[in-house]
């Protein structure tokens, strides 16, 4: 499966995707217009949930937890709505899987990607 990671905010500055761009974000990525991203397909509900997301509060110091945690959300999605679709395409072929967060490091695309090519 191949699968890329880029910030939704390098693309719409030109940036290379590989594959199928897909928003992994559950929430609109802030100053960035739909128009922008058109074609792009939003998966928000593969994104971890709200009460996940706000208890990691994009801490690097909970990042381990918090991709256990997140591991397991998609683990118990596994088959079904958008985290079917987004394994369905990474199947399909390779994708870009989008995402918002400041930090490059300590993400859940991050998290996203190793569990789909697991």
């Amino acid at each position: 499966m191949e699968v890329h990671i880029a910030k939704v905010h390098d693309v719409v500055k030109g940036e290379q995707i590989h594959g199928t761009p897909i928003l992994v974000d559950r929430l609109w990525p802030r100053g960035i217009s739909r128009a922008k991203l058109a074609g792009v397909t939003w998966l928000k509900d593969a994104a971890p949930s709200p009460g996940l997301r706000h208890w990691f509060n994009h801490e690097p110091a909970r990042f381990d937890e918090f991709s256990r945690r997140y591991r397991a959300e998609l683990d118990q999605r596994a088959g079904t709505g958008d985290v079917q679709k987004l394994v369905d395409a990474a199947t399909a072929g390779p994708v870009t899987l989008l995402y918002a967060a400041a930090d490059r490091k300590h993400n859940h695309a991050m998290v996203l990607a190793d569990w789909l090519r697991t």
